[in-house]
Parts: structure tokens; sequence; C-alpha cells
């Protein structure tokens, strides 16, 4: 995917911070989100690719991936992402992955130029 798409786009979660939350304690760990991180980094680097990885203060889960609206707040129990602005309603995972693709071609270009 790294050697096709050029880079990918990844956000820096705070995992210490999910793990307190018991609800997600065991999917985080279960994910093994550090081990995923390192062969990740391997793999890209290995196939001439960029890791393009997002402060944990990014507001992928917030903004909306269609008009760039944030939004304020955006519960977990919220699963579904509904824009004030654009009425967009999607997923609210779909929507950060988006998000984190128009991120990583941001910074793809960037470093393009």
């Amino acid at each position: 995917m790294a050697r096709t798409a050029g880079g990918i786009g990844i956000e820096d979660l705070h995992i210490l911070g999910m793990m307190a939350n018991r609800k997600l304690s065991r999917a985080v760990a279960d994910a093994a989100m550090g081990q995923l991180l390192q062969f990740l980094k391997t793999k890209v680097t290995a196939s001439g690719g960029n890791l393009f990885i997002a402060s944990r203060w990014f507001p992928s889960t917030k903004r909306c991936s269609c008009c760039g609206h944030v939004k304020k707040r955006m519960p977990l129990k919220h699963r579904t992402y509904q824009c004030l602005v654009c009425k967009l309603v999607l997923d609210r995972d779909l929507s950060a992955a988006l998000n984190l693709a128009w991120f990583a071609t941001d910074m793809l270009r960037q470093l393009s130029a």
C-alpha cells in the first residue's frame, strides 16, 4: 500500500489513556497497537514509502471529512458523524480514516513541493 500510494497516514493514539477506560482496555490490549506501529514503520520504510503520524490532538474524529467543519465534542458513544454544516452522515471511524487519508495526502504534497 505504501509503495503504490506513496504514504500512509495514522494517528498517534494515547494508548495509556485508552487503557484507563475499562470499556476500551481489553480491545486496546488485544489490538497490540505498539506492535502494529513497529510493523508499519518497518514495512513502509522497506517499500520506500512514507509513514505520516498525525498528532494525538489532530481532530480526525471531530472533523467533517467532506467540508472540514470541526465539532467541539464527539463523545465515544456517538458512532455516527453528523455534520452540522454540510449535513454529511457517516460512520465515525470511516470519517476519521478519510481525514487521516487527507492528512497523509497533504503531508506527501508538502514533501514533494
